[in-house]
């Protein structure tokens, strides 16, 4: 029995197959050595897996995810503003007609209703430095454009019921959503831009270790892809003339009746249309088509939240989010006003200043007192068509940053547009001439190349000044803040005659262009300029860990001691540094602040471990 037992352990230590007919026994255990090869087969890679094609593809369809993001972040734009015009728009001509607010709203008082509302429109957006960058801060950039379209929207429910209580608080609402809107849009953008750079170039050193990108390397994405906004947004004023072509138009008196008392177009003109008709309405629209049109238009506001929510990824890490927040509400609430300081954005002012004046003009100075003047309110829709299309196409115009230098594509938009203002400066067409529609529309054409070059030009430099910075949402909320109070200044200018209005036009381009000249001048000269340094968090909180590498707004603000003193050194106007003439002015300051950082980094290095822990309220 005992040599039986030996025989049969012995023959089980060999190493062999299986019983024939067997499969479901298992493999006899070899040697150690034949163990490890095994497993090590078995977890190692696949034979026929290759690394670099599966990097190579899911880089590719990073690529993929970020050209859709600019996509549906400019979609979702151009939607929100397309039903927010053209509601606006349809709303505003039929509450002008008198017979429309007698018989439908009496004793109301709708047209006071029409002036507070849009006072609240141009006047809120005044105040939205002071808050912009904390939302966006709190919510996110993603989150910021998604509650915006929701104001976006409730504008347009509270049409159902026109009430002062209804639509006097919704404007207020898009007033102050409109400053975070934009600032969230273009950040996003450029955002998008430096991802795809990254995605584009990951095997280089600098990508792989997450440090600062080249002079300069992001810039042809950031054209590319304001050019891809801007194209599409624009065609925002395309769509908004829907409502007007398809429903409105068919009520409207023709341009003898509208025009028949008014006497001056044009450079001789006072305020907008002086003597337009009280009726410009011969039947009255029923309220069912009314209520139709403004559910259409209710769906495309509820489409462009769909698009925001869930077609736009996220431009930052949940923790970047996070990691910001930890300087403090009010370091974020004084950042854009440092950032003043820099020279680049303070000479580049007035042409914000100016875009926003432009803007408004092509609306309620080339469109209305010009064009609906002559041709009457019939052809508004043309007129606006043609802008718009005109802003489109030639928005793709700013790729020649490509080829050419930066200053062209600006300074010829401020060329085209002061041709133009010249010429209007010294014409007055006269009422009831609708032969003279030929000329308006290559007027709204000509105007159209100028508003293309002078957005897209603004937009593309501001992402290419401040590249080093992974987060412009300061910089373009002081951009389009200084658009809302050139749009305010327009709204208080409406009584103004033609002249003087187009005489404030051209100061403002001429200014506009040599600050802009000068700015280049220094920048060529390589004159530092000053920009502020994040803060550090001054304390932590439990359950959560400041990361240095994670700083989600300037790669050196988190910086070592070592780097600190490297940074200080340089002269170089630079993103993450201080320039000599701030280094001068505040070396005490900056070197108590170099002191208590040597203080807090020792006792984190010395392993102190009771995190600081906010007291309960």
């Amino acid at each position: 029995m005992a040599a039986a037992a030996e025989n049969v352990y012995s023959e089980a230590g060999l190493p062999g197959a299986a019983p024939a007919g067997d499969a479901e026994l298992l493999q006899p255990v070899g040697p150690e050595g034949n163990i490890q090869g095994q497993m090590e087969e078995f977890l190692g890679p696949h034979p026929d897996y290759d690394e670099e094609e599966e990097e190579r593809k899911y880089y590719r369809r990073k690529r993929l995810g970020v050209v859709k993001n600019v996509v549906a972040a400019s979609m979702g734009g151009m939607i929100t503003y397309a039903v927010y015009m053209g509601l606006l728009q349809m709303q505003l001509i039929l509450h002008y007609d008198e017979t429309y607010r007698e018989v439908k709203y009496g004793s109301l008082g709708l047209e006071d209703i029409d002036s507070k509302m849009l006072m609240g429109i141009n006047v809120t957006p005044i105040i939205s430095l002071l808050y912009t960058p904390v939302l966006i801060r709190f919510l996110g950039t993603k989150w910021m454009m998604f509650l915006a379209s929701g104001i976006y929207a409730l504008f347009v429910s509270t049409n159902y019921w026109e009430r002062y209580y209804t639509l006097v608080p919704s404007a207020v609402a898009i007033g102050v959503a409109i400053v975070p809107l934009w600032a969230s849009l273009g950040n996003y953008i450029t955002r998008m831009a430096q991802q795809y750079y990254e995605f584009v170039n990951y095997k280089e050193e600098h990508v792989q270790e997450q440090k600062k990108t080249p002079k300069g390397a992001s810039h042809r994405y950031v054209i590319i892809f304001q050019s891809i906004f801007y194209i599409l947004f624009h065609l925002s004023l395309v769509f908004a003339q829907f409502p007007m072509i398809l429903f409105l138009n068919g009520y409207l008196h023709n341009y003898n009746h509208t025009l028949h008392k008014v006497k001056h177009c044009g450079a001789d003109g006072v305020g907008m249309i002086v003597g337009l008709n009280k009726t410009v309405l011969y039947s009255l629209p029923r309220s069912l088509y009314l209520i139709k049109v403004e559910s259409v238009l209710m769906g495309a506001a509820f489409l462009s939240m769909i698009i925001f929510l869930a077609l736009c990824g996220a431009a930052y890490r949940p923790t970047e989010e996070i990691d910001l927040r930890s300087i403090g509400w009010g370091n974020i609430f004084q950042l854009p006003f440092k950032h003043l300081r820099d020279y680049r954005l303070r000479l580049l002012c007035p042409f914000f200043i100016y875009s926003g004046f432009e803007t408004l003009f092509a609306i309620t100075g080339l469109t209305l007192s010009y064009g609906v003047c002559s041709v009457g309110l019939e052809k508004l829709w043309v007129l606006v068509v043609t802008y718009g299309l005109s802003s489109s196409v030639f928005s793709a115009l700013s790729l020649s940053l490509l080829r050419l230098p930066r200053q062209i594509p600006l300074l010829g938009g401020a060329v085209l547009h002061l041709t133009v203002l010249v010429g209007l400066m010294c014409w007055s067409p006269k009422p009831r001439n609708p032969s003279i529609l030929p000329v308006l529309l290559g007027l709204s054409v000509v105007w159209g190349i100028g508003s293309a070059l002078n957005k897209t030009g603004l937009s593309t430099l501001l992402g290419m000044l401040y590249e080093d910075k992974e987060r412009l949402d300061f910089v373009y909320t002081i951009y389009h803040w200084w658009m809302a109070i050139a749009i305010f200044i327009v709204y208080l200018w409406s009584g103004l005659p033609m002249r003087a209005k187009i005489a404030i036009l051209l100061v403002t381009l001429m200014t506009a262009s040599f600050c802009y000249w000068l700015m280049e001048r220094r920048l060529a000269k390589k004159q530092p300029f000053r920009l502020p340094r994040i803060p550090r968090p001054r304390h932590k909180v439990k359950g959560y860990r400041y990361l240095e590498e994670d700083d989600s707004d300037e790669s050196g603000s988190e910086k070592s001691e070592e780097e600190d003193r490297g940074t200080e050194d340089d002269t170089v106007g630079d993103t993450d540094s201080l320039d000599t003439n701030m280094l001068a002015g505040e070396g005490g300051r900056v070197r108590g602040r170099r002191r208590r950082r040597r203080r807090e980094d020792a006792y984190e290095q010395a392993g102190g471990v009771e995190e600081y822990v906010q007291p309960e309220q």
